[in-house]
């Protein structure tokens, strides 16, 4: 990528804003409430945050770390630089976030997630992190390598969550659910692995989650996101917010690399672009109170699948 083009890339890094991006207010991510059955089957997310360590003073770690900066920091550049302390100290687990970690990746749940379940890949190889993460899956195969592998393994980690929260809400995923509550209520419960030789498939939901890049990334650490594509949360509210995760503004991961020179690397003017519904393909233009109620059949009806 030439050196105009990485400088217009990065001066388009600003076409969300942290307020736009974030929503009104801040708030900590809501938890998803448990069904009857997460009491008797392993929790994932569970599973994975055993081990992690309590969160210790963050901010004092922060401020005895950083330099004296020249000029003093914005909101702005605070908000863009909010991921910083999950790759620094992801032991620390900060604000109960983090999911799984190791020397290369850190995987969070997003702050302000726009779905039931929503996910943050982080690299943590300093050369690496700052860079435009189209550039930087385009151009290293080694390292796309790399995040293609954590991908698939956390898409698996997100769509179980998913069947977590809403498999007993499923008919096509009624088999698996019936099947489950035997073998966990029996007297000698299989272990994960055997459990899931034993159990008819249900429902996919691995078809439900979507991975990919912002064109535009919203905080400068390089992070893929990887997320349930119904967008059952509260934090989905702006057109923007809808924009960036249904139209060609998210790379997907099945799209990389993308060619040098692509039109992907510049969506043009996307905040204009119409939305439409993610299941229905129903056009609402620019009516966005009108595509979240038209939203909420649609999750209704989407759960009963």
């Amino acid at each position: 990528m030439s050196t105009s083009t990485a400088a217009s890339i990065k001066k388009a890094n600003d076409a969300i804003t942290a307020a736009e991006f974030a929503g009104e207010g801040a708030g900590n991510h809501p938890q998803p409430s448990e069904d009857a059955l997460s009491h008797k089957r392993p929790n994932a997310f569970t599973k994975l945050m055993a081990n992690a360590k309590k969160p210790k003073a963050v901010a004092e770690d922060m401020e005895n770390k950083k330099s004296t900066p020249k000029t003093a920091k914005t909101s702005h550049d605070r908000f863009r630089d909010a991921l910083g302390i999950y790759i620094d100290h992801p032991e620390q687990n900060p604000e109960g976030r983090v999911v799984d970690f190791d020397d290369e990746f850190v995987l969070i749940n997003d702050g302000y997630p726009k779905s039931s379940v929503h996910l943050l890949l982080l690299p943590r190889d300093p050369a690496i992190y700052f860079q435009h993460p189209l550039d930087a899956l385009s151009t290293n195969p080694t390292f796309l390598a790399k995040v293609c592998a954590r991908v698939e393994k956390y898409k698996h980690l997100a769509a179980r969550e998913l069947r977590r929260q809403y498999g007993a809400h499923s008919t096509s995923d009624s088999p698996y659910q019936t099947a489950l509550e035997t073998l966990m209520s029996s007297d000698n419960p299989p272990s994960p692995d055997e459990r899931d030789a034993l159990l008819p498939p249900g429902r996919d939901w691995l078809k439900e989650i979507i991975a990919g890049v912002h064109t535009h990334p919203s905080m400068n650490h390089m992070h893929v996101h990887i997320l349930s594509r119904e967008h059952n949360s509260p934090y989905m509210k702006h057109k923007k917010h809808y924009l960036s995760f249904n139209t060609s503004f998210l790379v997907q991961m099945e799209e990389l690399p993308l060619e040098e020179g692509s039109p992907r690397f510049h969506p043009g003017d996307w905040p204009s672009w119409d939305m439409k519904c993610w299941r229905c393909g129903k056009n609402f233009k620019n009516k966005m109170a009108a595509l979240l109620r038209h939203m909420e059949e649609e999750i209704e009806e989407w759960k009963r699948e």
